[in-house]
């Protein structure tokens, strides 16, 4: 049994420079309830296995490279860190007493309404200073079927940082043929519109890096005959969903005023 000080860690990485603002110590945490048909990391899916790390660990080994993170900071991926969330907690805490920038990136899939998981929330909130939220996709069947998890959850995820008021960057990965329809990258614009905390959207070209990846764990690769996405598909998209954006974000403010004009 482990303690709170304690987590199951995949890995680390020392100069993470696609992981958050600046070069970033990155923490892989074991664990993950998503089963996305794209993933390259399978390795993370088990819970509670593999190496143990306790924060003083984690922090003496990010230390030892302190010189590489004077603008960058801590980014705690997966697998899905928020599946540890009271280590996560405790890492975070520890980092902003050292004045360390901390960033998740996550799936945002562990969040519900219940009393006791808003109250951890809330607590590791407080020393979050950016998350970098997954969007895999805004239709509720076809992400169903991507990742075998409603996202629900996930889009409530998205409104609770807005109302907590941390920095959000959204991500989304192209997949050609699944994940590329004009419609749904509209509609996940007009969604992400009306997020106020929303500061940046990265849209990453799906790639085939994985394949070698799940031949090696004896896994079949579930999108083996689809194509990589180029970048200037992912541009064209990030286009797109920047269009519903502007137009989610335009709704709101209308609907701002309309209740304002409603309270005089």
């Amino acid at each position: 049994m482990l303690t709170m000080m304690e987590g199951y860690i995949h890995s680390t990485e020392s100069c993470g420079t696609v992981d958050g603002p600046g070069i970033r110590f990155v923490v892989f945490f074991q664990g993950c309830p998503m089963r996305c048909r794209y993933c390259h990391n399978p390795d993370t899916w088990q819970p509670n296995v593999g190496k143990t790390m306790t924060v003083d660990e984690i922090l003496t080994e990010m230390e030892s490279k302190k010189e590489f993170y004077t603008h960058g900071g801590i980014t705690c991926t997966g697998g899905e860190p928020l599946l540890q969330i009271d280590f996560l907690t405790e890492l975070f805490t520890r980092c902003k007493e050292l004045g360390i920038h901390t960033c998740l990136d996550t799936s945002g899939i562990t969040y519900n309404e219940k009393p006791e998981t808003l109250a951890k929330m809330d607590k590791l909130m407080a020393v979050t200073d950016l998350i970098m939220l997954d969007i895999k996709h805004i239709d509720p069947k076809t992400h169903q079927w991507l990742v075998a998890q409603p996202n629900e959850m996930i889009l409530k995820f998205a409104e609770y940082t807005a109302r907590k008021k941390v920095p959000l960057w959204i991500r989304h990965v192209l997949v050609p043929g699944i994940t590329d329809k004009q419609e749904d990258l509209r509609n996940l614009g007009r969604f992400i519109g009306r997020l106020s905390n929303l500061q940046a959207l990265d849209v990453l070209p799906y790639h085939t890096m994985g394949v070698v990846k799940y031949k090696n764990l004896g896994l079949d690769y579930p999108l083996k005959d689809v194509p990589a996405a180029t970048k200037d598909e992912a541009i064209k998209a990030r286009e797109i969903i920047l269009e519903g954006a502007r137009e989610g974000r335009h709704e709101l403010v209308e609907e701002l005023k309309a209740k304002q004009k409603q309270a005089e």
